[in-house]
């Protein structure tokens, strides 16, 4: 059985997005980079809201030539190799190969898909990933927390949900980022 991850680029009062909706101030230098490519090795599928999946989109048709640093290179590969699930009522077509596209986030079955599955998932987006983490689906978080406040913004991590967490690796990096990794038990919504 493959396992739900949620990975998340935050800032230090856990934001991925400041209030302007900017998150500049993430973008990962190329140590945080070849890590965060490590950490996306074992996936084999992706599940997206709309707004994240356009986001990412950029890596299908991102220059992949030796002239890219090796990071790029790696990521796009990386990316354009893994399935995506796109969830959204209003996207009517992808511009992804491997993409399709979902109307409605059905828990039951993301729960089939990480039965079936022989690699790793992991839930792109902080709003679908709450929904995932409400329905007691997310197995572990991969957060990466940014030497930076934003105060205020689009929040990482749900309101409403209460996980017990046990912390399984952390790493502290040059630039001030610092990387926890956890594995959550018992979520639920309430």
């Amino acid at each position: 059985m493959s396992k739900l991850i949620y990975s998340a680029i935050t800032s230090l009062d856990l934001y991925v997005e400041d209030s302007k909706g900017g998150f500049d101030w993430a973008a990962p230098d190329p140590e945080v980079f070849a890590f965060v490519n490590d950490l996306e090795r074992p996936i084999g599928t992706y599940l997206y809201g709309r707004r994240m999946y356009e986001t990412m989109a950029l890596w299908e048709t991102a220059p992949a030539g030796s002239d890219q640093p090796a990071v790029l290179r790696d990521f796009t590969e990386l990316w354009q190799a893994a399935e995506k699930v796109v969830f959204s009522r209003t996207l009517q077509k992808s511009s992804s190969a491997r993409t399709r596209i979902e109307r409605d986030f059905d828990p039951s079955a993301i729960r089939r898909l990480k039965e079936s599955s022989a690699r790793d998932i992991t839930v792109g987006g902080a709003e679908l990933a709450g929904h995932a983490f409400a329905a007691g689906l997310v197995d572990e978080c991969h957060l990466l927390l940014n030497p930076v406040i934003v105060g205020g913004g689009k929040r990482a991590l749900p309101d409403g949900v209460h996980a017990e967490l046990e912390l399984l690796a952390e790493r502290r990096f040059g630039n001030g980022v610092v990387y926890l990794h956890y594995r959550l038990s018992g979520a639920r919504a309430g």
